[in-house]
């Protein structure tokens, strides 16, 4: 059988009585009887199997094992009192650790000023962060090795919330020497009967590029799929077929005027939508507001130009 513990009201007695100094005052502060407060010093003792205190004629003396015990004592309550102020940090979503995951068509960039933005306003959030393919990102989701994803919508899961965060336009791509190079507006009968580019099955985009070379009667190469935005742009480059880029990513890595692609937006408009997807059984969920709250926040103030910030 175990041994009894003492506990955090007798612990804490025992403090305000040695500050104190004498069982009135104790009781007074702690709002108890004296013979309650007796009972608890001695029950406390019995635990312990020591005696703390001895009773003067001017108050309470410690003995040698209650100066002792005191000083653990006070180190018990603060930690306690610094878990319970930990508690209330958490359940405001201010400190903590988030760990984050994007797939790679958005993570590199959009993460970089997201994290600089998230450090700045709670420097005590700690966040994780790693990017990756849709599908497997998803699935580590779902397992917990993740808190947040940053990714395309929808996404189809019971298992998971799912709140947008801006809409994307998607510009298409092709080498500066192509013949679309020079227009300000592609419609969907400029494509017809040129290689589109993609990447590979896991990504939403290629879904949307799929559909757009349907509409246009373009040829889809299945003999080749990006890895990467910037494999596609370098296969663009090197004239082997146009694909679509993302706003963002063209902001980043697309010069206007010397990069080694063009890129034009297409009539009518072609866009994807990006938001934040995390478990309906996570137990962060002030966590997950705030970084909800300063993703719109980098999205109005620094994409704004770019992309079109969703409100759910």
């Amino acid at each position: 059988m175990q041994d009894p513990l003492p506990t955090l009201k007798q612990l804490r007695y025992f403090a305000v009585l040695a500050q104190c100094g004498q069982y009135r005052r104790a009781a007074e502060q702690l709002d108890l009887s004296q013979p309650s407060l007796s009972q608890q010093i001695t029950a406390l003792e019995s635990t312990l199997e020591v005696a703390l205190v001895e009773r003067g004629r001017r108050g309470v003396v410690l003995t040698p094992a209650g100066r002792e015990v005191l000083g653990h004592c006070q180190g018990i309550l603060d930690g306690v009192e610094q878990l319970m102020g930990l508690s209330r940090s958490l359940q405001e979503g201010v400190s903590g650790t988030l760990r984050l995951a994007a797939t790679s068509t958005i993570g590199p960039y959009v993460l970089p000023q997201l994290l600089r933005h998230l450090h700045a306003v709670h420097p005590d959030l700690k966040l994780l962060a790693r990017d990756g393919a849709p599908a497997e990102l998803l699935e580590e989701l779902k397992t917990g090795r993740h808190d947040l994803v940053l990714a395309q919508l929808p996404v189809r899961s019971d298992d998971l919330v799912s709140v947008p965060l801006y809409r994307e336009p998607l510009l298409l791509a092709v080498a500066r020497d192509h013949p679309l190079a020079g227009k300000a507006l592609i419609e969907k009968q400029d494509l017809e009967g040129l290689d589109m580019l993609s990447l590979g099955a896991t990504y939403a985009l290629k879904t949307q590029i799929a559909r757009l070379s349907a509409d246009a009667g373009a040829n889809l190469r299945d003999d080749y799929e990006g890895t990467s935005l910037d494999a596609l742009r370098q296969m663009v480059a090197m004239n082997m077929g146009v694909t679509l880029l993302p706003s963002l990513y063209v902001r980043s890595e697309v010069h206007e005027t010397d990069g080694d692609v063009v890129v034009v937006p297409m009539k009518g408009g072609l866009f994807r939508t990006v938001g934040l997807l995390w478990r309906k059984t996570s137990g962060k969920p002030a966590l997950m507001r705030r970084f909800r709250d300063a993703a719109e926040t980098v999205v109005s103030d620094v994409f704004k130009d770019r992309v079109t910030a969703l409100r759910p």
